[in-house]
C-alpha cells in the first residue's frame, strides 16, 4: 500500500513539472521558435526584466522648443551646447536628428540623445516632419522636391550651415533626396536603415563625397539589410551594425549607437 501511494506521488509531481515546463515554453511554441520568449527569459532570470537607466548626466542641459512658421509649421527641439562647467560655447558641429514613423524629436529627447550630443560640445535640432507630433501635416510635401524644399528651410531658418543629418526609416524619403541634391551642404550623414535606398542609381552613390556612418541592427534582415547593401556604394562609409537590435536599433541598444554616433562625429572635426 505504502508503494502505491508512493508512486502516485511521483506521478503527481511529474505532471506538475510537465505543467510548469509548458506553461513557461508556450509562448515560445506559439512563436514557431523553441527559444523562450522574452517574457519567459525574464521569468527564469535568464535576463533583467528592463534595461539598466543610463547614467546620470552631471551637466545640466536644457532642451528648448520651438515652431518655424510656414507651410506647414514645423515643430523643433534644440539642445545647444556647453562646457563641463554648462557654459554654452560655440558648437563642435551642428546635427538635425529626423525620426521614423512611429517617433518624433521627442524621441531624442527621452533617449537622451540631445542632452548627450549637447553635453559633449554639439548643436542637436530634433524636429518633427510633417503629420507627426506637433507638426500639422500637409499637402505642400507630397514630391521629393518638396520634401527637400523644406529641409533647406528649415536649416537656412535656423542657421544651420553643414550639419550632420541623420536619417532613420521613413525619414529617408527627406533625406535621400536631400542628399542627392545637396550632399555638399552636408558635413556628415548618419542614416539608419532608411527607406528610399533603391531609387539611387550606382553612379549617384559614386558621386555623393558625404562621410557616412552607416546603423543599422543585427536582426533588421528587411530594411536594414536592403539598405546596407545601397548604401555601402557611398565612397566615404563606415558601418555599425548592432548586435541583437531591431530595426529601430538605437531605441533597442541606445549604448552602443551613442558610443558609435560620437566616435563618427568625432572623426569628423
Amino acid at each position: 500500500m505504502m508503494n502505491f501511494f508512493r508512486n502516485r506521488l511521483v506521478v503527481l509531481g511529474l505532471v506538475l513539472l510537465a505543467t510548469v515546463l509548458l506553461y513557461l515554453l508556450l509562448p515560445s511554441m506559439r512563436q514557431g521558435s523553441m527559444e523562450p520568449s522574452l517574457e519567459v527569459q525574464q521569468r527564469m532570470g535568464l535576463i533583467a526584466a528592463s534595461p539598466p537607466p543610463p547614467p546620470p548626466n552631471s551637466i545640466n542641459i536644457t532642451v528648448r522648443t520651438g515652431q518655424l512658421p510656414g507651410d506647414p509649421p514645423l515643430f523643433f527641439r534644440e539642445a545647444l551646447p556647453v562646457d563641463s562647467a554648462g557654459r554654452q560655447i560655440v558648437p563642435r558641429l551642428q546635427m538635425v536628428l529626423l525620426h521614423g514613423q512611429a517617433f518624433t524629436s521627442k524621441t531624442w529627447e527621452e533617449l537622451g540623445t540631445l542632452s548627450l550630443l549637447a553635453s559633449n560640445g554639439y548643436q542637436a535640432l530634433a524636429l518633427d516632419l510633417p503629420g507627426f507630433g506637433n507638426s500639422p501635416d500637409s499637402e505642400s510635401v507630397k514630391s521629393d522636391q518638396s520634401r527637400v524644399d523644406l529641409l533647406k528651410r528649415f536649416l537656412e531658418a535656423l542657421g544651420v550651415l553643414a550639419p550632420v543629418l541623420l536619417s532613420p526609416s521613413m525619414s529617408g524619403h527627406y533625406a535621400l533626396p536631400f542628399l542627392q541634391k545637396h550632399s555638399a551642404q552636408l558635413h556628415g550623414f548618419v542614416p539608419i536603415a532608411p527607406v528610399g535606398t533603391r531609387g539611387i542609381t550606382p553612379q549617384q552613390y559614386r558621386d555623393i563625397q558625404t562621410p557616412t556612418l552607416i546603423v543599422y541592427g543585427e536582426l533588421d534582415t528587411n530594411l536594414g539589410a536592403q539598405s546596407h547593401k545601397n548604401l555601402i556604394q557611398l565612397p566615404h562609409h563606415t558601418v555599425v551594425k548592432l548586435a541583437g537590435a531591431r530595426h529601430a536599433c538605437y531605441m533597442d541598444k541606445p549604448r552602443e549607437f551613442h558610443r558609435a554616433l560620437l566616435d563618427f562625429l568625432s572623426k569628423l572635426e
